[in-house]
């Protein structure tokens, strides 16, 4: 089987969708929403609605099916019509005391919304390669993978069925992929980076060769071969589309490996370098630092030390309930 980089980097940086939360609305009505701290997504699954996003010059009309994905701390207010003044969503929820709630009569719209949780280290990995925000139409064609996903996943919320936390878990993470495949079949603008690298059809054999044998020591030749091009073509493409030169990108995928086997695996650092396909500690130390800007020694140390205190500091937060930011209840 070849080697799938999408999965490999949802993977390794934990990337779990759920979804947390909606509301219905009806005659005149518009909800802001405060800037996330994590990956929000939403989905109309009833009636239209006008949604603004902080820093953009005009809203844009969702309807029945659209899906939007917002991968920046932006407010975002959501409203039967543009000049409609917001409520907050903060006292919203409040007052609705659950994972739900209703403005006006709730007969003419339906939102559901969630956010995606990411690894703390190796997050920013998936962030930062999205575009601020992605609108998926239910009209365009890249939606229809996707449809069913959302028809079943308001059917599990509405419905207390056996199994249903399990099966909406799934589902949300499920759609957030869908997502991300609609954004690249959609060859919407991105920003430069390992995503960008896989919605081009002509670089996208090179990147699943050095996913699938990372410590395989690549040249340039053999990368360029396998993508049809010139050395120098495929230099050129390749560090426009992924933003750093294609040995390069391997050098930080092979760090992003050895992060994750220090951190999870506890493994010693020779064996970590061997795994890599370095033929030395000490060159493989060196690489690393080169990336990290500390040894694989005290990377590991001070990674554990933050853990710690991180889990130390969640241990201590009282256990009360207040409104997430997209439109559910999150634990404080």
């Amino acid at each position: 089987m070849q080697a799938d980089p999408f999965s490999e980097i949802l993977k390794l940086t934990r990337a779990e969708s759920l979804v947390t939360g909606g509301f219905s609305a009806g005659g005149s009505w518009a909800i802001r929403f405060p800037a996330p701290d994590k990956i929000k997504f939403f989905a109309v699954v009833k009636g239209g609605c006008w949604v603004h996003i902080e820093g953009e010059p005009a809203a844009v009309r969702f309807e029945t099916g659209d899906v939007g994905l917002l991968a920046v701390p932006r407010a975002t207010v959501l409203a039967s019509a543009p000049d409609v003044a917001p409520v907050d969503a903060m006292s919203v929820f409040s007052r609705a005391g659950r994972t739900t709630a209703t403005l006006g009569d709730g007969e003419d719209f339906a939102h559901i919304g969630g956010h995606v949780l990411l690894d703390r280290a190796s997050g920013r990995l998936l962030a930062d390669v999205l575009p601020p925000w992605i609108h998926i139409r239910a009209v365009s064609p890249q939606a229809r993978a996707f449809r069913w996903v959302l028809d079943q996943l308001v059917e599990e919320r509405a419905h207390a069925m056996p199994g249903g936390q399990l099966a909406s878990a799934q589902l949300s993470q499920l759609l957030f992929i869908q997502i991300l495949r609609a954004h690249l079949q959609a060859c919407d603008p991105m920003p430069a980076g390992w995503l960008r690298g896989l919605a081009d059809p002509r670089l996208a054999p090179a990147l699943r060769m050095m996913h699938g044998e990372p410590a395989r020591a690549w040249h340039l030749d053999d990368l360029a071969r396998a993508c049809a091009m010139s050395r120098t073509s495929f230099a050129l493409r390749f560090r426009t589309a992924v933003g750093v030169a294609p040995l390069a990108y391997l050098t930080a995928w092979r760090m992003r490996l050895a992060e994750r086997a220090l951190r999870e695996e506890g493994s010693a650092v020779a064996v970590v370098a061997h795994s890599l396909g370095y033929t030395s500690e000490s060159a493989f130390s060196n690489a690393f630092k080169r990336i990290n800007g500390r040894s694989p020694k005290a990377w590991r140390h001070a990674d554990r030390r933050v853990r710690q205190q991180v889990g130390r500091a969640e241990s201590s937060v009282a256990t009360g309930i207040e409104p997430s930011v997209d439109g559910g209840l999150a634990r404080a």
